[in-house]
C-alpha cells in the first residue's frame, strides 16, 4: 500500500499547483462565519478597485478596433505579457491553497509547487511560437487554419465556453467566500460586485485594461508574498534549517511533514489529474489568447520564459509562507476558535500569517490583493468567452467571415454583459459546490477537447476536418460523461451508492479517446476535401515557422 502511495505521489509531482483550489475547496465551500467589518481591508480594496477602474478608463481611450479589444493591438511586450500570464495563474486560489497545503501536510506542498511548472515547457516548445505566427485573435484561428472553418470553430468555441463557464464558477464562488470571510460582506453582494467589476473591465478596456490590471495584481501579490517570506525568515535569523526544525517541533505530524505522504489516493487518479492540468494549461482559451497580444513569435517565447520565472518564484515563496504559518499561526491561540481549529479553515493560514507578521494594515493589503487577483482572472476569462462567441461563432460561422468589425465588437460587448450575468447566477447557484471539482472539470475539458485539436492541427499533416471534428467532440463528450458518472457527481450530488466511473478525473481516458478518434477518423477519410487539407499543411508549416503572412516576416 505504501508503495502505491509513493507511486501516486511521484505521479502527482506532475500536477500543476493550479489544482490548488482542491485544497481550499473545503474551507471555502463549508459554512463561513462572517467576520466583523475590517476597515483597513475595505479601504485598501476600494483603493485598488479605484486604481484599476482608472486603468480601464485609460485603456478605453486606446481600444478603438477589434484588434485593440481582443489583443491590445499586439502592443504588449514579452516581459509585460509574462507578468500578466503570471497574474492569471497566481490567483488567490494558488496563494491560499498551496500555503494551506504546506501548513497541513508540509513537504507535499513543495511537490505540488514544483509540479506546476511542468506544463509550461509544453507551451513554450510546442505551442507559443507557432500559435503567434498562425493566429489572429483566438486559438480557433489556428485550429481551423487549413480545415473547414465552420466545423472547427463551432467545436473550439463550444469547448472554450464550457471551460470558461466552469472556471468562472470556481473563481466566483472563491471570491464570494473570501469576501464573506474577510470583509464581513454578504456572499451574494460579493458575487454581484465581482460580476459588475469584471464586466466593466472587459466592456470598456478590453484586453489592454485586462492585461494591465493583471500586471498590477501580479506585482502586488509578489510583493506581499515576498514581504511575508522575508518576515518569516527574519523570525528564524534567515536559517532555513531552523525554520524546518522548529516547524517539526510544533506540527502534530512531527517529522512526517518532511516526508512525502499519500495525497493522491491511487496512481490512475494521479495520472488523470496530472494529464488534465499539464496539458489542460495548453488548452485554456484565456491563456492562449495572451500570445496574440505580443508583436511576434520572439516576444511570445519571451513571455512564456518570464511567466515561468515569476510563477516558479511565487511557489517557492508559498512554501516558505506555509512553513511560517506552521511556526507563527498554529502556535498562536488568537487565530483559533474554541475547538482549536483555525478561524475560517486551514485555507486562511496565509491570511492569518499576514496578520501575524504585518498587523491589521498588512492583513488588509493581502486580503484586498487576494480578492483583486481573482477579479483579474475573471476578467481574462470573460474576454476569452466573449471572443469565442463574437469572433468564432458570430463572425466566422454565422456570417461566414464577412462580418464587419463594428458588428463583431458589438456582439462581443453584448456577450460580455451576458457572461457577467451568467457568472453571477452560477456563482450564487453553486455557492455550496466543491470548487476543486469545477476547476478539475475545466482543465479536463481543455485537455480533452481544445489541446488535441490545437496540437495536431499544427503538427500532424494527415489531420482532416472530419478527424478533428469527430475526435474533438468525442473527447468533450467523454470528459463530461465520465465526470457525471464519477464519485463527485454520481455519489455526492446525485446520491447513488456507488460511482460507475471510479476515478475523480477523466482526463487519462478522455484525452486518449480524443487523440485516437482524431487519428482514426483522419486516416480513414478518403474524400477530395481531405486531400486538399493535407496538401495545405506545408504552407501552414512555413508560416508557423517564419510568421510570413501573419504580420510580415518575424525577427528570430
Amino acid at each position: 500500500m505504501k508503495g502505491r502511495n509513493s507511486a501516486a505521489l511521484a505521479l502527482a509531482a506532475l500536477v500543476p499547483a493550479l489544482w490548488a483550489p482542491a485544497l481550499w475547496a473545503d474551507a471555502l465551500t463549508g459554512e463561513v462565519q462572517r467576520q466583523p467589518l475590517n476597515v483597513s481591508a475595505i479601504v485598501m480594496f476600494v483603493a485598488f478597485v479605484g486604481l484599476t477602474l482608472c486603468i480601464t478608463y485609460w485603456a478605453s481611450k486606446r481600444s478603438k478596433s477589434a484588434a485593440d479589444f481582443y489583443t491590445a493591438g499586439g502592443s504588449i511586450t514579452g516581459f509585460q505579457n509574462g507578468l500578466a500570464i503570471a497574474g492569471d495563474y497566481m490567483s488567490a486560489a494558488s496563494f491560499l491553497g498551496i500555503s494551506a497545503l504546506v501548513f497541513t501536510s508540509g513537504y507535499d506542498g513543495l511537490i505540488y509547487s514544483i509540479g506546476f511548472l511542468v506544463g509550461w515547457p509544453i507551451i513554450l516548445f510546442l505551442i507559443a511560437e507557432r500559435l503567434r505566427n498562425l493566429g489572429k485573435y483566438t486559438f480557433a484561428d489556428v485550429a481551423s487554419y487549413r480545415l473547414k472553418q465552420k466545423d472547427i470553430r463551432t467545436l473550439s468555441a463550444c469547448g472554450s465556453l464550457v471551460v470558461v463557464a466552469f472556471y468562472l464558477i470556481a473563481q466566483m464562488v472563491g471570491a464570494g467566500k473570501l469576501i464573506e470571510l474577510l470583509f464581513g460582506l454578504n456572499y451574494h453582494v460579493a458575487v454581484v460586485l465581482v460580476g459588475i467589476l469584471m464586466v466593466l473591465y472587459v466592456l470598456f478596456g478590453g484586453m489592454l485594461a485586462t492585461t494591465w490590471v493583471q500586471i498590477i495584481k501580479a506585482v502586488l501579490l509578489l510583493s506581499g508574498a515576498t514581504f511575508m517570506a522575508i518576515m518569516v525568515l527574519k523570525h528564524v535569523n534567515f536559517d532555513i534549517s531552523t525554520l524546518f526544525s522548529e516547524a517539526i517541533k510544533v506540527h502534530p505530524k512531527g517529522e512526517g511533514i518532511m516526508s512525502p505522504g499519500g495525497l493522491v489516493k491511487d496512481p490512475i487518479s494521479a495520472f488523470s489529474l496530472g494529464f488534465a492540468l499539464m496539458f489542460g494549461t495548453a488548452g485554456l482559451p484565456h491563456i492562449l489568447m495572451r500570445f496574440f497580444t505580443v508583436s511576434d513569435a520572439k516576444e511570445a517565447r519571451k513571455s512564456v520564459f518570464f511567466a515561468t520565472g515569476f510563477i516558479g518564484y511565487f511557489y517557492i515563496l508559498t512554501f516558505i509562507i506555509g512553513f511560517g504559518a506552521i511556526l507563527l499561526v498554529s502556535t498562536n491561540p488568537d487565530f483559533k476558535d474554541a475547538t482549536g481549529a483555525l478561524l475560517g479553515g486551514n485555507n486562511m493560514a496565509a491570511v492569518h500569517l499576514a496578520d501575524a507578521v504585518g498587523g491589521s494594515l498588512f492583513l488588509g493589503f493581502i486580503s484586498a490583493v487576494a480578492f483583486a487577483t481573482i477579479l483579474a482572472v475573471v476578467a481574462g476569462l470573460t474576454l476569452a468567452g466573449a471572443s469565442a462567441v463574437s469572433h468564432d461563432l458570430y463572425a466566422s460561422v454565422l456570417k461566414g467571415g464577412k462580418a464587419n468589425e463594428k458588428d463583431e465588437l458589438r456582439v462581443s460587448k453584448i456577450t460580455t454583459v451576458c457572461l457577467g450575468v451568467v457568472a453571477i447566477v452560477l456563482g450564487i447557484l453553486f455557492e455550496k459546490q466543491n470548487i476543486a471539482f469545477m476547476v478539475g472539470l475545466a482543465f479536463s475539458i481543455a485537455a480533452s477537447c481544445n489541446f488535441p485539436v490545437l496540437l495536431l492541427s499544427m503538427y500532424w499533416k494527415k489531420l482532416t476536418t472530419r478527424g478533428a471534428k469527430i475526435g474533438g467532440w468525442l473527447g468533450l463528450i467523454t470528459a463530461v460523461t465520465l465526470m457525471i458518472l464519477g464519485p463527485t457527481i454520481w455519489v455526492q450530488i446525485l446520491g447513488h451508492e456507488k460511482a460507475i466511473y471510479p476515478y475523480e478525473y477523466p482526463a487519462l481516458f478522455s484525452m486518449a479517446v480524443a487523440f485516437i478518434g482524431i487519428w482514426f477518423f483522419s486516416i480513414t477519410d478518403k474524400s477530395a476535401a481531405a486531400d486538399e487539407e493535407r496538401a495545405r499543411f506545408f504552407p501552414q508549416f512555413i508560416r508557423s515557422q517564419t510568421g510570413l503572412g501573419a504580420t510580415g516576416a518575424v525577427a528570430h
